[in-house]
């Protein structure tokens, strides 16, 4: 236990830092969910909406340092795969 006045606040934001981030991180993997599953039933409208979806949460994502910009970059690479696959 941390017996430092500011040791003691730095638990407290670090605990409130871990839950946000496993927000920003659970909400990029069923967002990717719902995007394989509306591929998967081919359904191009709902497709794109989920594709233009999860890329603006991974960017957000990243740019709240939840996520590292290079694995937003990739999740998004694999979102564009599974979109592109699904307009044939």
């Amino acid at each position: 236990m941390p017996n430092i006045k500011q040791q003691e606040k730095r638990v407290r934001q670090a605990a409130r830092q871990r839950v946000e981030n496993l927000r920003w991180r659970s909400t990029a993997k069923t967002l990717m969910r719902r995007l394989r599953e509306a591929a998967d039933a081919g359904e191009s409208a709902a497709v794109a909406e989920r594709h233009t979806e999860l890329v603006r949460w991974l960017d957000k994502a990243a740019a709240h340092g939840a996520l590292h910009k290079n694995t937003a970059a990739r999740r998004k690479a694999q979102a564009a795969r599974l979109a592109a696959g699904n307009r044939s």
